[in-house]
């Protein structure tokens, strides 16, 4: 894109140099609406450069919101361990922390096992049990958090382990991944803009080059 940018800008110049020779019947030729798509892109192409950068800080932002979660998750199951809960409501918590650190229950067979179970007739299929997209860390993070809310035993005198706490968290991390949301979004829509200045049929800085390009050819000769 850059490069269609710099090699159209420098078309422009050369047909302000041709000054009254170079007279096109179509309008969009002139050198006044070259002159004006030339700007309109270099305003598309710059609205995604911004764009851009805004994504990648809210990426940054949520990754490093992010990074502590799953030692934090330790520490939450090992101190509901800590309190006199059932093994059914352990196992769940356990499960669902298993969930938001993408960690599996059971060890994934390795080549050699999976060769020896289909030697003896046995179909492998493993599912992967990693849960790790953003959206579905937060979901299972809310689950937890829902889950602890209702032990009366789980009273954790470390604060970023108490619920209140968590809750906090859990909205900071669902803010800065909407975030991260928002700005693709707006990304995307750059993009599609600068698209259609660049790459348009017949209107396109691409195409009106190509229209220019043949106008000088007719006017100068190959």
């Amino acid at each position: 894109h850059a490069k269609n940018l710099a090699n159209f800008d420098s078309m422009v110049s050369y047909v302000s140099a041709y000054g009254t020779d170079y007279n096109p019947t179509k309008p969009s030729l002139s050198p006044e609406a070259l002159q004006n798509l030339l700007t309109e892109s270099r305003n598309a192409i710059a609205d995604v450069y911004l764009a851009f950068s805004v994504y990648s800080n809210a990426v940054a932002a949520r990754d490093v919101a992010f990074k502590p979660l799953n030692k934090l998750v330790t520490r939450v199951i090992n101190a509901l361990k800590a309190v006199d809960t059932s093994s059914q409501v352990d196992d769940i918590a356990r499960t669902i922390s298993r969930k938001i650190q993408g960690v599996r229950a059971k060890a994934k067979l390795t080549d050699e096992e999976k060769n020896a179970l289909e030697a003896e007739g046995k179909t492998v299929i493993e599912i992967s049990a990693s849960q790790t997209s953003f959206d579905l860390r937060l979901e299972n993070f809310d689950k937890l958090i829902k889950l602890l809310s209702t032990i009366p035993l789980y009273e954790p005198n470390e604060n970023d382990l108490k619920v209140a706490s968590l809750i906090a968290l859990h909205q900071d991390l669902a803010g800065k991944n909407s975030a991260v949301i928002a700005a693709a979004v707006t990304l995307s829509n750059a993009r599609i803009s600068r698209n259609k200045f660049f790459y348009k049929p017949d209107e396109g800085l691409v195409d009106i080059a190509l229209a220019v390009k043949a106008y000088v050819k007719s006017l100068f000769g190959s």
